[in-house]
């Protein structure tokens, strides 16, 4: 735990105490496993549920040991003690923190079956379709032991396979389609054409990631109903703009900025008079900030691929194609315009929810990963969790060398290559952990050129990770990823069936490189730990040099001044300080932008529960109804030969109509102010305070106007037997929807640089 000791020891904290409590429940429990092993199957499927009295564990040794058993018969799989503490924790809502490759699959889908017997309906939440798909299939045996149902959702599922799969007591799904069957379901106008059920429980996997890293991500259903934007002009302009005389970046590489110079040459090129008069400044201005941020910030094989004549987003903190993810519409045409490519329509946003949003609406969220402790405030101000520890069942024999540090990119690049042929020459297998495609490619080409055969994992081919990760372990293996690339795939010694484990033990283990710091140690950890994994030898370092991205942003404008070995080295302990001081900027720096991200999404979610609330009213009673013959008496009359049910289902469509499409223009409103309130500073106010009353007041009036615009339509739409013509009158829904992931911080950071030529950095 490191740094963190403190905490831990500090007062005697509740997580230890709760730790104390659940080991003792373990070793009762494993007392009572060779009884419960003597009954045949429905006997122990029976004691099991015995144990569970009005939705609760009242025997948790029993239960515990029940499971272990049946987690025995039907997988193979005996728990350890470890896991068994784990399955615990989770049970009562915690985050638990296990390394890499001590069995939280298993423990996941304990914990997911002792909810189910609880009369808890589960998501357990994972980061990709082929985890979902994977560990559902891996895990049926033992959750269909006790009677349960257990089911995936994948992006590849069709509307019937997802409506039978959300009924299931436990299921798998990414997070993502789980956001966006929500988002769907809320477009319908009865209750009969939802695809989810309400679920009791979120049992998130890598909950780090899904909680903390990609809360603030707004996942997005947008309508066909948009137009396609015109940049082609505004990009030729800001292509022919020079860095230094046009435009600045600033000291965190996170902005662009137009100088005076700039201005006037865009305004010559676009022959117009002035970018800041009333017809320029709310579009054409806008447009030109984008097309300057494609071209001076965003930068293709680093922050984005084009496969297949499209822009395809990189996930940084994963380093794998980001899948359904683009950025805001405006940002993404300019650099699709940029590449030269069609750009995609704009569509108008139906709807919109942050996955932090989406996690607060499980009335119990828990999760686990192998590096929770780092991400303990986040977890406890975003969502009220806590976080556990869980040891090792093994002791961990990795040796973790202290950071080599060099003078220069150059430097340093050349040092990473000799080192893996050092390593690589002893038959020791290799895992190199780049910051971006790029990145990985070019030092895969720099040992191609050494004679040494590599497996590269990044964003373009990350539908192979998990067989290319599951074999890194084996003799001679080099295999160079992107950071997360393969995350939830094991690496065992000797490959995948381990048959050579013993040999590459014995020549130490698999052996970690990190070609640069991240900007969080978090991640950092993520990739030390994929070696040392229960109980296996194993090394990591990371390489670091003066000119690396997190030195440079966190090093405060500070000139390091040390005298570097022949090879460009530098050590000594104040060398390693300032690199620990630069990182710890840099996460302060994300941690900011975290914070603000949150405060302008909190009062939107707020405002999103509000509207949830009433459309579930619309649906569910017959409120559309009796507002509007309260407004309409006339017209109610009018209609009152008309079914009682076909009225009140007319009133709903009405009614829901309006309040989506008024949700949907709020949407649009507050995205729009928040692109330009950064200027409210200019006037002296501060942007979130002003952010927020532009959001009360417009909210205030939504309401309003979805109303009186709904009476409006109920006196003029024709309602007869078949309800009400919504369509034929010109109100009518997108005829096609698709859904996305808005990236709202697409400059996470690369390692060695975000501006510099990545492409060519170990040549």
């Amino acid at each position: 735990m490191g740094k963190f000791d403190w905490f831990w020891k500090a007062m005697g904290s509740t997580t230890e105490r709760n730790n104390k409590k659940s080991k003792a429940v373990v070793a009762n429990a494993h007392g009572l496993i060779d009884e419960l092993s003597l009954l045949d199957d429905a006997s122990l499927a029976e004691t099991v549920r015995a144990t569970v009295r009005d939705g609760a564990v009242s025997d948790a040794p029993r239960f515990l040991a029940g499971l272990s058993v049946a987690s025995q018969r039907t997988l193979g799989m005996t728990p350890f003690e470890v896991q068994n503490q784990a399955v615990l924790r989770l049970l009562e809502g915690d985050v638990i923190q296990m390394a890499t490759g001590e069995g939280k699959t298993l423990v996941g889908a304990m914990a997911a079956t002792g909810f189910a017997l609880q009369g808890k309906r589960v998501h357990l939440i994972t980061v990709n379709d082929y985890l979902a798909a994977r560990d559902a299939e891996w895990m049926r045996p033992l959750v269909e032991f006790f009677g349960l149902r257990v089911a995936a959702v994948t992006q590849t599922s069709t509307r019937d396979e997802r409506v039978a799969a959300y009924r299931a007591d436990v299921v798998y799904a990414p997070v993502t389609e789980i956001g966006f069957d929500h988002l769907r379901d809320n477009q319908i106008t009865s209750r009969e054409d939802a695809v989810q059920v309400p679920a009791d429980v979120a049992l998130v996997d890598e909950a780090d990631s899904v909680l903390v890293d990609e809360a603030l991500v707004p996942l997005v259903l947008a309508g066909s109903e948009g137009s396609t934007q015109a940049t082609g002009q505004i990009t030729e302009a800001v292509s022919h703009l020079d860095e230094g005389r046009d435009y600045t970046i600033d000291a965190e590489g996170r902005n662009a900025f137009l100088t005076e110079d700039g201005a006037r040459r865009v305004e010559r090129l676009l022959g117009i008079d002035s970018l800041y008069s009333d017809e320029h400044i709310g579009s054409t201005l806008v447009r030109v900030n984008l097309a300057l941020h494609a071209k001076a910030l965003l930068i293709r094989d680093v922050h984005y691929i084009v496969n297949d004549g499209k822009v395809a987003l990189v996930d940084a903190s994963r380093g794998r194609v980001a899948d359904l993810q683009r950025w805001p519409d405006g940002l993404q045409a300019a650099v699709e315009s940029k590449e030269g490519l069609d750009v995609s329509e704009g569509g108008r946003i139906l709807d919109s929810i942050t996955l932090q949003a989406l996690m607060r609406r499980y009335p119990l969220v828990c999760g686990m990963t192998g590096t929770a402790v780092e991400a303990t405030d986040q977890l406890r101000s975003f969502y009220g969790l806590h976080v556990a520890v869980i040891d090792r069942a093994k002791e961990l024999k990795r040796f973790d060398e202290a950071d080599r540090i060099y003078a220069t990119l150059g430097e340093k690049n050349e040092a990473i290559v000799d080192e893996i042929a050092r390593i690589h020459s002893t038959g020791q297998p290799v895992l190199v952990g780049t910051h971006d495609v790029a990145e990985s490619e070019a030092l895969a080409d720099s040992l191609r050129v050494r004679g040494i055969a590599v497996n590269v994992l990044n964003a373009k081919n990350d539908a192979e990770e998990a067989r290319i990760i599951a074999e890194a372990g084996d003799i001679g293996r080099v295999t160079v990823s992107t950071q997360m690339a393969g995350r939830g795939t094991d690496i065992r010694l000797g490959g995948a069936d381990e048959r050579d484990h013993d040999e590459v033990a014995a020549r130490g283990g698999l052996a970690v490189l990190g070609t640069a710091r991240h900007r969080t140690a978090r991640l950092d950890n993520q990739l030390r730990g994929r070696a040392g994994r229960q109980g296996d030898p194993g090394s990591s370092v990371f390489f670091v040099s003066l000119e690396d991205d997190i030195v440079t942003t966190g090093g405060d404008g500070e000139q390091f001044t040390a005298r570097p070995e022949a090879d460009g080295r530098i050590t000594g302990n104040r060398a390693q300080s300032f690199i620990e001081h630069c990182q710890r900027v840099t996460e302060g720096q994300l941690l900011e932008i975290h914070s603000q991200t949150w405060k302008y999404n909190k009062l939107l979610a707020d405002h999103r529960d509000i509207v949830d609330e009433r459309r579930a009213t619309l649906l569910d009673t017959d409120t559309a109804w009796r507002e509007l013959a309260e407004r309409c008496p006339q017209r109610a009359v009018e209609l009152s030969d008309l079914p009682a049910t076909t009225l009140e289902q007319a009133a709903r469509d009405i009614m829901l109509y309006h309040l989506d499409a008024e949700w949907s223009e709020y949407l649009a409103l507050m995205d729009d102010v928040r692109e330009s309130i950064h200027l409210r500073a200019i006037a002296r106010e501060t942007p979130i305070d002003e952010y927020h009353r532009i959001a009360l007041r417009e909210f205030k009036e939504l309401a309003n106007r979805a109303v009186e615009a709904a009476a409006e339509t109920f006196n003029e739409v024709r309602i007869d037997a078949d309800g009400a013509h919504l369509a034929a009158a010109g109100w009518k829904r997108p005829s096609a929807t698709w859904t996305y992931m808005v990236s709202d911080n697409p400059l996470a950071g690369s390692g060695n640089s975000i501006i510099s030529g990545i492409g060519n950095i170990f040549r």
